[in-house]
């Protein structure tokens, strides 16, 4: 659990500057957008009671085109936005190995025309943002770019400002993990830190990798609806079964993730659900350490043998309670004589 002090109250307006310029493919945006508890539409528009007046400035959603939409970010920079919260989508690539170019940037310097890496933006604004938060596995941990063999050295956010690093506001670096993050989980989270920024709420949980701890702090096989399965070694050998898929290929058992529990969108689908497996995607070793995706897993081998004697014989006492709790009792009949076991309190006379 990570303990921060909380900042005074602030006003009643925020300004959210959101940039995807990280190493990413703006997937994170597109989900958020199917976010319905809350919408981010309720959230811009002022539908939430206790919320501060929002100002959202993000690429995909923007009005704005060109530098019309970056002033914002360069007001944040030159500390005349306040207060803002910094969203960074995408993985932070090691600009020290770019050779004579750059991994990513984001606008142009107005005074020399060249561009402003996403480096240098975060270099500018973090420090002065009410709150730093990482969308998606990518910015969170540095994700997909991150892996081994990658040529750009990414990171993810916390690697690049520190885990240490505290914003104006008092507050760690907010990871929401997920490749794509899961939308209501995005925009739970943003609700608490906007609300917290109001003086409306206590200080955001975080666990140690800096994720809020009532979405993370389950795992995927706790929440799965396949789960009893697992538990009487009723494993699933393709990927048309209904039963546990731990043997083709799912990390459910070891991933932190409330998917299962949740659904993707309005309680629907996510990933065990509807018959895909988990790849931990929003773990800080991913993809790495679940690789290869379709392989069963190191440890599903020794726990399902271990579960070879107990499951079996669990599943078919089970079978033989089921026949019996399926059948009717034997008074349900409509003869001339009660045999329901009824005994009056008075005899007739």
């Amino acid at each position: 659990m990570v303990s921060v002090a909380t900042a005074e109250p602030l006003t009643d307006e925020i300004h959210i500057l959101w940039t995807s310029e990280g190493m990413s493919c703006d997937g994170d945006t597109i989900s958020v957008t199917a976010a319905s508890l809350p919408s981010i539409e309720d959230v811009v528009l002022g539908a939430i009671p206790g919320l501060p007046k929002v100002h959202l400035h993000n690429k995909v959603l923007a009005y704005e085109n060109g530098d019309e939409f970056m002033e914002a970010f360069r007001q944040a920079a030159r500390g005349e936005l306040d207060p803002f919260v910094l969203v960074v989508e995408g993985s932070i690539p090691n600009e020290n190995i770019n050779g004579d170019g750059y991994w990513t940037s984001m606008g142009n310097d107005p005074e020399t025309g060249e561009p402003i890496t996403v480096n240098e933006w975060i270099d500018r604004l973090a420090p002065k943002a009410w709150a730093v938060v990482a969308a998606g596995t990518c910015a969170t941990y540095g994700g997909i770019h991150a892996m081994a063999g990658n040529p750009t050295g990414c990171m993810g956010l916390a690697d690049y400002l520190g885990w240490d690093f505290r914003s104006a506001g008092g507050l760690p670096i907010v990871n929401v993990p997920g490749c794509p993050v899961q939308p209501d989980n995005f925009m739970e989270t943003l609700l608490w830190v906007l609300h917290q920024a109001a003086g409306q709420a206590p200080v955001i949980p975080l666990d140690d990798k800096l994720r809020p701890t009532w979405l993370f702090g389950k795992t995927v096989h706790e929440g799965c609806d396949r789960a009893a399965y697992y538990e009487q070694a009723d494993f699933a050998h393709d990927y048309n079964s209904p039963k546990c898929q731990v043997k083709v290929g799912c990390w459910g058992p070891v991933v932190n993730c409330n998917v299962t529990k949740r659904g993707w969108m309005d309680g629907v689908g996510g990933c065990p659900n509807v018959g895909g497996i988990c790849i931990g995607c929003t773990m800080p070793g991913f993809p790495d350490r679940f690789m290869p995706f379709m392989d069963e897993p190191p440890g599903a081998s020794l726990s399902t043998t271990l579960l070879k004697s107990y499951g079996p014989f669990i599943r078919t006492m089970r079978s033989i309670t089921n026949r019996s709790a399926n059948k009717e009792p034997k008074w349900r009949h409509n003869k001339e004589r009660l045999t329901s076991g009824y005994q009056p309190r008075w005899p007739r006379h």
